[in-house]
């Protein structure tokens, strides 16, 4: 890639300069008590709590850390903007990044203004009252309809109002790269742009992955749907040595060796291209040799483990068993002189419905299966990543931890992101 990074625009100098930082802050709250009201109250001992809401993983938040730190302690005033959730382009209080504020300030160690609109009069005061090394986050950019119009004059406008808070633009939103929004790939034609050092650092891994990867190289896919992964699936068969398939869509590929997978997760026009797709894959793909069936998709449901080929057609498949994770497990681990196992690992998707306690098990025994291994493995990002530390796992036992979920499969894919694009320009 030919693209500036964060270091070019620091050696330029960036002291009294305004910098807008486009963040993906786009975390999970847990909503308590109620809306928020009060943006400016305290937050609680747990972090980012406010008035009921409660930030659940500031993965995302901390992620963008090295890249803030980086500009406040050069005398920059940083701006930072955001989306959080799926807004209906209008103010909604339940998508607010109110939280995040506080949150990203007990983060910095330093207060972070808040600006309670995007481009309004509250954005321009809050960036004009800034001093040197000072920090504000503005309002979620979806709450204006131009951040994802599909109108190039209306986007355009958006980022127009955008770029004119800021003397320098900085993309440390990797998780949002694949989007082409008014922040992510207009505001980078209107002002001086470069890398965060997230994103850049997001692209270095996974260009491994898609360069010329250690082998054994293998992949494990989970999550609900297999028309979600089937590009990346197309994409990988080729270049993996194993391919590792469990979650809601591993039923799809159950059904498609013709057997009974009750009332679990289908996609049934998706049955023929995965039998297709295992005739083509040569012994590639690994699919589960026992789940987890219930009585019900409920966290109290009654179930118990059951053979991949033999669940009951009232029952419904919520996580990979025991001899599935076994066998996962072996062919993750890493033999000498690399044989056997993995070398290098790339991870999207959990085993089952890890949410719930009963049918976690299947994640965490992959999880600390890649954990355990010696490759070199890439989590990718989503629920993934939420996994991982929902699961109390330790996040230094993987190689990396990407931000983003969609933008790293679209990466793997060989499709063009059009905020890494943007950059390139």
């Amino acid at each position: 890639m030919s693209i500036r990074t964060l270091d070019d625009l620091l050696a330029e100098g960036v002291s009294g300069r305004r910098v807008l930082v486009r963040a993906d802050l786009n975390v999970p709250l847990d909503k308590q008590t109620g809306a928020i009201n009060d943006h400016n109250s305290a937050s609680a001992p747990q972090g980012g709590a406010l008035d009921g809401v409660r930030i659940a993983d500031d993965g995302r938040i901390r992620a963008v850390l090295p890249t803030v730190g980086a500009l406040t302690e050069a005398g920059a005033k940083v701006v930072v903007c955001s989306h959080l959730g799926r807004p209906k382009g209008a103010p909604d209080p339940q998508f607010s990044l109110g939280p995040v504020a506080a949150r990203l300030g007990e983060l910095l160690g330093v207060p972070v203004h808040f600006a309670t609109d995007t481009v309004g009069d509250s954005a321009r005061s809050t960036v004009a009252g800034l001093a040197d090394g000072e920090v504000a986050l503005l309002e979620n950019l979806r709450f204006n309809k131009g951040e994802t119009s599909k109108d190039e004059a209306e986007r355009g406008a958006f980022a127009d109002q955008l770029a004119a808070l800021a003397d320098a633009y900085v993309d440390d939103a990797f998780g949002a790269v694949h989007r082409k929004h008014a922040s992510v790939f207009d505001v980078p034609a209107r002002l001086p742009h470069v890398a965060g050092r997230l994103v850049l650092r997001e692209v270095e891994v996974l260009s491994t992955l898609t360069g010329n990867p250690e082998r054994p190289y293998v992949v494990v896919l989970g999550g609900s749907k297999v028309s979600d992964k089937l590009a990346v699936i197309e994409a990988l068969l080729p270049t993996v040595d194993r391919l590792l398939i469990g979650g809601g869509m591993c039923f799809t590929f159950l059904k498609a060796q013709g057997h009974e997978v009750g009332s679990s997760l289908l996609e049934e026009e998706m049955v023929e291209t995965c039998r297709n797709l295992l005739e083509r894959a040569e012994g590639k793909i690994l699919l589960p040799v026992d789940v987890v069936a219930a009585d019900a998709f409920a966290p109290d449901a009654a179930h118990d483990v059951v053979p991949a080929n033999g669940i009951p057609s009232h029952r419904v498949g919520l996580d990979i068993g025991p001899e599935s994770v076994a066998g996962f497990a072996a062919a993750l681990k890493t033999g000498s002189q690399g044989q056997g196992g993995a070398r290098t690992i790339f991870w999207n998707g959990p085993m089952g419905v890890f949410e719930m306690p009963a049918f976690a098990n299947g994640t965490r025994g992959v999880a600390e299966a890649i954990a355990e291994s010696e490759a070199f493995s890439v989590v990718g990002g989503g629920d993934s990543a939420a996994a991982v530390r929902a699961l109390g796992l330790d996040e230094k036992s993987f190689g990396h931890i990407s931000t983003g979920g969609g933008a790293s499969l679209e990466y793997l894919e060989g499709k063009t992101l059009p905020g890494i694009a943007a950059l390139e320009n």
